[in-house]
């Protein structure tokens, strides 16, 4: 092969990669904008006296009678990997950390806005780049500027975390009044400072979701079917701790309003699609590389907290969210500079852990 031939090769290879990555890109953004729709909605049935525990059940066992009949589809005329005992334990563990996140969450929801949940959201990539370095799946060397980068950036999400949950300061948005949203308006500061702990907390349990996943689906590449038995744990889970934590047997009815549609959406586009999409980009691209949309939702949230809920906008909240995307970027560049470095020193290209994989292709297994 000539010289001309090798660049051509080349240039194909990166096209590849280029129209590859962008379509990994296009899904990702998408799922920010389904779970910032999530946000809004589930405070909005909150306020209207939807239970948070009721809630992650019934979206959690919706979602099943969405996952059985599609896994069944895809496997109809494939083989399903064999599923071992301890790849079994590994998504109990899986389904233990998502029930306890969910709940978090939504409480957390419950006590705050969805402003509050979107600036927590920039806590999961400093999280996750933390356990990625406890794990070994990311590399630190603070002679390095790369990594120097990633470590302030780390350091400045916190920092903004610790505003948004302590300072919320004057309104920048304010509704004088909002039938049915008077509680979301004028919660008091004790239940700022209690969602915003419960969502910092939840913050922290994506982020090692997305560490227990990668460590799962790089063994067991079986997206779907890793999904589905973690909506069955997560599914019984809930239901013994809704039916010990919610004593008015009123909560289990379901209304046909803005509650029944929460559920159905957390059901389809949450629990099902977001959780198969995000386990194949684990697998292909690793858990830091998932955190790198967060900001993307703070963005839509707080665009749809002020314009459906009439969200009151602190400047406390946009100094923090302001901290948090900056550390968050700096964290990024860090880790887009370690890329770079990587391909420098060979053909441009993926990395060998980051192989071209279809979303729910599976490599061969024993079976």
């Amino acid at each position: 092969m000539n010289y001309s031939e090798t660049l051509h090769t080349i240039h194909l290879s990166l096209t590849h990669t280029q129209m590859w990555i962008s379509g990994i890109i296009a899904v990702m953004v998408a799922t920010e904008c389904l779970e910032a729709g999530l946000s809004t909605l589930s405070k909005a049935a909150m306020v209207k006296g939807m239970s948070d525990f009721v809630f992650v059940t019934y979206s959690n066992a919706l979602a099943l009678l969405f996952l059985l009949p599609s896994t069944f589809i895809y496997y109809r005329k494939r083989p399903c990997p064999k599923l071992p005992f301890s790849i079994v334990c590994r998504i109990f563990i899986l389904g233990l950390i998502s029930c306890s996140l969910q709940i978090l969450m939504y409480a957390g929801i419950g006590y705050s806005s969805p402003t509050m949940w979107s600036a927590m959201n920039g806590l999961i990539p400093a999280f996750t780049f933390l356990l990625a370095i406890v794990t070994r799946m990311e590399k630190l060397d603070l002679k390095v500027r790369s990594s120097q980068a990633k470590s302030i950036g780390t350091i400045v999400t916190v920092a903004g975390a610790y505003i948004v949950i302590f300072y919320q300061g004057p309104p920048i948005i304010f509704y004088q009044s909002f039938p049915n949203l008077d509680t979301l308006i004028l919660s008091p500061l004790s239940n700022w400072i209690i969602g915003g702990f419960l969502l910092a907390t939840s913050s922290f349990l994506i982020s090692l979701l997305y560490i227990v996943q990668t460590w799962i689906i790089r063994d067991y590449p079986a997206e779907l079917v890793v999904t589905l038995f973690g909506c069955i744990f997560v599914t019984i889970l809930s239901t013994i701790v809704a039916l010990l934590a919610e004593s008015d047997p009123n909560a289990w009815k379901l209304r046909p309003d803005v509650e029944l549609v929460t559920i159905a959406y957390s059901a389809i586009f949450l629990v099902s699609i977001r959780s198969v999409v995000h386990t194949w980009a684990c697998r292909t691209k690793g858990p830091v590389f998932v955190t790198v949309f967060k900001p993307l939702g703070m963005v839509f949230t707080i665009a749809m907290g002020v314009s459906f809920l009439r969200d009151t906008l602190h400047i406390g909240s946009v100094i923090g969210a302001a901290a948090i995307a900056v550390g968050f970027y700096s964290v990024m560049w860090g880790k887009s500079n370690e890329v770079m470095n990587i391909e420098d020193s060979g053909i441009p290209g993926l990395d060998s852990s980051t192989d071209n994989v279809p979303l729910l292709q599976n490599k061969s297994m024993d079976v």
